[in-house]
């Protein structure tokens, strides 16, 4: 019987053992690395999209940024307001909310606050929380939709005056148009708008002739300026059907409420009489002293609050330096009062009355021209009182009998060595002598043994040489170089 060898069941005959196990081997490995290949692909396909759910979850929560407008509508409100709608769209807010209350204000701050509205790229919505009059109303129709509450109003936008009376038409014209435009961009019917200004306009079933439009909050609704009658900001959220939302009131920083206080006319009011009190004190006294400082320091604080805020330009504050430039040299080197001291006072007035208003370079609308009015107002009232002010504190300070004893009490009387004596210095016209100090062009001269006050006529003339008496003027010697 022929032997064939040894054999087992599986194995290739005639393979050798050591390539069986290498093929063992490297089918193993191909299947690990088959299997590692297969996580990483879950890996890299399964954790952007969990990352993409988790950002879509948190892209369901409505990000609210809210405004309050529960006041006057005044400067310090406009730097606020500014702000608000910067903070918001900086940081990706899907809606800002105004909460408003207000009786209105100036139409410059309330047009600028529109302005702002209409371009934003956020929506704006409203709450009319019992009242937006006047300037209010404005802002208001300026918002991409409107709730109001049970009992609230909107309306009565005429212009007036400081006592409360309608200004001229040509005021209320540019309020007019105002109200229509701001209507139109915001799809809401311009004729109602512009008839909540002017008594004359008759819209019928609307408005009769001889009345201010004010709407009630179902009036509103029916006449399309108000989407619904809400209780608060939560029952707007569930009108839109937003569950998820939430709402980041504005923090008002101590920083804000110092620039609130230094902007508010009131306070402007006084740093201007600071300003002008400070700088006639410091004319009538000697030197350079507290009322120089108090006036800048004043200046300081009534320019700083408003170029922060934006209503100061660069050329506003280079004019009323170049005003008090021009004052000084009207005082300190051209003789009376002519061209730059009124010039001075002209541009030191107008620059603290510009500083009080927004405007772009030298452009002014009718807004900022009745905003301007009252600016000089302002500014002149203050200046008259701050000049009365100083003129009774100097004369009080400086009488020789005030306790402060800032004044000298005692007379300089001649016969007590007083003054100088005039026919000295008179006989020494003609005379020559040499420099006993510098002139430049003032110093001293010396004639013989005696020194006399000497300005020179020409140029400046060195110690020790040689001089001639000219004239004399104004207790010196007008002296020439030889």
């Amino acid at each position: 019987m022929k032997d064939y060898g040894p054999t087992s069941i599986g194995v290739k005959i005639g393979e050798p053992e050591p390539d069986r196990k290498y093929r063992k081997s490297k089918r193993n490995k191909s299947v690990i690395i088959l299997k590692l290949t297969l996580v990483l692909l879950s890996i890299i396909i399964f954790i952007p999209i969990l990352f993409a759910n988790n950002a879509k979850n948190d892209s369901l929560v409505y990000k609210v940024y809210q405004v309050n407008i529960q006041e006057e509508i005044a400067p310090p409100l406009w730097h606020l307001t500014q702000k608000a709608f910067t903070e918001a769209h900086k940081k990706h807010y899907d809606l800002i909310l105004i909460h408003m209350n207000t009786y209105g204000g100036l139409v410059d701050i309330a047009d600028s606050i529109r302005t702002v509205i209409l371009n934003s790229d956020i929506p704006v919505y409203v709450l009319i929380d019992n009242n937006a009059a006047s300037a209010g109303a404005l802002i208001s129709i300026a918002c991409d939709s409107i709730y109001m509450v049970e009992g609230a109003n909107i309306g009565a936008a005429t212009v007036v005056s400081q006592t409360g009376e309608a200004m001229p038409d040509k005021y209320q014209s540019y309020m007019r148009s105002m109200m229509r435009s701001t209507a139109e961009a915001t799809g809401r019917n311009p004729e109602i708008a512009q008839a909540m200004v002017d008594p004359r306009i008759v819209i019928p079933k609307v408005i009769d002739s001889g009345r201010v439009l004010t709407f009630t909050t179902s009036e509103a609704i029916k006449n399309h300026f108000c989407q619904a009658k809400v209780s608060g900001i939560k029952d707007i959220f569930n009108r839109l059907g937003i569950k998820e939302y939430d709402i980041h009131k504005q923090e008002i920083k101590a920083s804000d409420r110092i620039i609130r206080i230094l902007v508010n006319p009131m306070i402007s009011g006084i740093l201007i009489m600071l300003i002008v009190g400070g700088l006639y004190f410091e004319l009538q006294s000697p030197g350079i002293g507290f009322p120089l400082a108090a006036a800048l320091l004043a200046a300081v604080l009534y320019f700083a609050p408003l170029y922060i805020e934006g209503l100061v330009e660069h050329w506003e504050i280079i004019i009323f330096f170049v005003g008090i430039v021009l004052l000084a040299i009207e005082i300190f080197v051209v003789p009376g009062f002519g061209f730059f001291g009124i010039s001075g006072i002209i541009l030191i007035l107008a620059s603290l009355s510009l500083a009080m208003v927004d405007n772009v370079g030298i452009h002014f609308t009718l807004s900022n021209v009745n905003a301007i009015i009252f600016a000089l107002i302002v500014v002149s009232t203050s200046s008259l009182i701050g000049l009365v002010g100083a003129y009774y504190i100097s004369k009080k300070v400086f009488d020789y009998n005030s306790k402060f004893k800032l004044a000298l009490n005692k007379t300089q009387r001649r016969e007590e060595g007083y003054g100088i004596d005039l026919l000295a210095y008179q006989s020494v016209i003609g005379e020559r002598g040499h420099a006993y100090t510098v002139l430049r062009p003032s110093g001293k001269i010396k004639i013989g043994s005696e020194i006399f006050d000497a300005v020179s006529l020409t140029s400046f003339i060195e110690q020790g040489e040689e001089i001639e008496v000219v004239s004399y003027e104004n207790a010196q010697l007008i002296v020439r170089k030889i």
